[in-house]
């Protein structure tokens, strides 16, 4: 990584000949070493077997930098040197791969810390850096990749898969639990042959079998879950709870908008009335024998027409907030695990709830009159529920098949099964909430863990 960073000062010397930093630092040193035992410069360059006039360069270099002579000398010797390298390096790193953050920002640190005299600054010179960063970051990741996998013991594992379109197509695989990116590819289409190409490639090397596809229900990613890689296709919950929410509360959100500007609407009208009124008082006194205004019809039919509007505001937001609930509600349902009892739940309970929620959904927007494409995608998504209850049903099966492995006893085996397992899940949910939120479900997990580890526990 030494040389990734380019010399600044390269100054007038020898054109046949450039010098590594590192070379020229320690070679600098050596010179101020005998400089300083009163030897001549032409004489330490007879010693040093370099030319004066380089000799005389780098002394003029170092004498035109504007800092404190103490940094100067630490960043032209070797150890200085070094740790400017690893500095600029971990710059890059830090500021632009990991906190993405851009390569303006590092030249910028490197102005206002004054290191812009030791090291080039400008964008081309760092972004030269950054792309050999970035080399290196992809060789080590392919070396350790290459290392990691001689290593690793037989597993099975799900793969979570989509596709993005920012700046073109690409298809991407990750492992959920150790969130591993397993495919970040480019590719010109999304169909199950590509799919299949690209992530047989992934997994090559890899000792493990996939068992679970988690996914949207793209036809390319169900075909080629289907043919290729022979595994449980697991809708995503996202993207059932992402439909239910455009075709059902994105519509109400219209409607509720359009009722507050009803409300804006009837209270000016009201205004206007009482404005009306405050001026035929003031010129009563001045009227004549004759028939009244009919203001107070007007006035009384004004504010009817404001309560009407707030009402009807607030029966909308009431109706968007049912929706919102049960939409949350179902990703509350869809686990193997009540969450508030803490027991295993079978796949028909689970896809009743589901389907509960999913009525409540359908009864609001028939009752608020949305279009019929609304309820087009409300079904979309409910034909999905289906492979939910499989999924639950899926995890069960196998849970039990590798409890049986394991070859336990009954009692053993019961509670592995009517605790452990059910702890450890809501530990794992409890991780994707807030302290606050996973708070109760690490307490529960907690008191069916606890009899199993007391004295005559199993």
């Amino acid at each position: 990584m030494a040389t990734i960073i380019q010399d600044k000062h390269r100054g007038n010397d020898d054109h046949h000949q450039r010098w590594a930093r590192l070379e020229r630092a320690d070679l600098f040193a050596q010179y101020g070493a005998l400089h300083a035992k009163g030897v001549s410069q032409r004489q330490a360059a007879k010693v040093l077997d370099i030319p004066r006039s380089t000799l005389q360069a780098w002394r003029m270099d170092q004498d035109s930098l504007d800092a404190c002579p103490a940094v100067v000398a630490l960043f032209h010797s070797v150890p200085g040197l070094a740790f400017l390298h690893r500095l600029v390096i971990a710059l890059h790193v830090v500021c632009v791969e990991i906190g993405a953050c851009g390569i303006r920002l590092v030249c910028l640190v490197l102005e206002l810390t004054g290191l812009n005299r030791f090291v080039g600054a400008s964008y081309g010179t760092q972004q030269q850096v950054n792309h050999r960063v970035e080399e290196a970051i992809v060789a080590s990741r392919r070396e350790e990749r290459k290392r990691l996998a001689q290593e690793m013991p037989p597993k099975d594992m799900t793969v979570t898969q989509d596709e993005t379109l920012t700046g073109g197509l690409c298809l991407v695989g990750m492992e959920p639990v150790s969130n591993y990116m397993l495919l970040e590819q480019a590719a010109p289409a999304r169909d199950h042959d590509t799919w299949q190409a690209h992530r047989k490639q992934a997994l090559a090397g890899l000792n493990c079998r996939v068992i679970q596809s988690t996914s949207d229900e793209a036809p390319g990613l169900l075909a080629s879950g289907e043919h290729h890689l022979g595994a449980h296709h697991s809708p995503d919950l996202f993207h059932v709870q992402h439909a239910l929410s455009k075709a059902i509360s994105a519509p109400l959100a219209a409607k509720q908008r359009a009722a507050h500007k009803a409300i804006a609407q009837a209270e000016e009208t009201l205004n206007r009335v009482h404005e009306h009124l405050d001026n035929a008082d003031g010129k009563s006194a001045k009227r004549g024998p004759g028939r009244p205004p009919k203001a107070a019809a007007s006035l009384e039919q004004a504010t009817q027409d404001v309560e009407a509007a707030r009402h009807e505001h607030q029966r909308l937001a009431g109706q968007c907030e049912a929706v919102t609930q049960s939409i949350r509600a179902i990703g509350h349902a869809y686990h193997f695990v009540d969450l508030e009892r803490g027991v295993r739940r079978n796949g028909k309970r689970i896809t009743g709830d589901i389907q509960r929620h999913i009525d409540t959904i359908r009864t609001i927007a028939q009752h608020e009159h949305l279009r019929e494409t609304c309820l087009e995608r409300l079904e979309k998504a409910e034909r999905v529920v289906p492979t939910m209850q499989a999924t639950i049903e899926f995890v069960s099966g196998y849970v039990r098949q590798q409890v049986r492995q394991l070859d336990l006893a009954q009692t053993a085996s019961y509670a592995m099964h009517a605790q452990r397992i059910p702890s450890y899940a809501l530990d794992r949910v409890a991780s994707t909430r807030t302290v606050t939120a996973g708070e109760p479900l690490r307490a529960l997990a907690d008191r069916l863990r606890t009899p199993l580890f007391e004295p005559g526990g199993v």
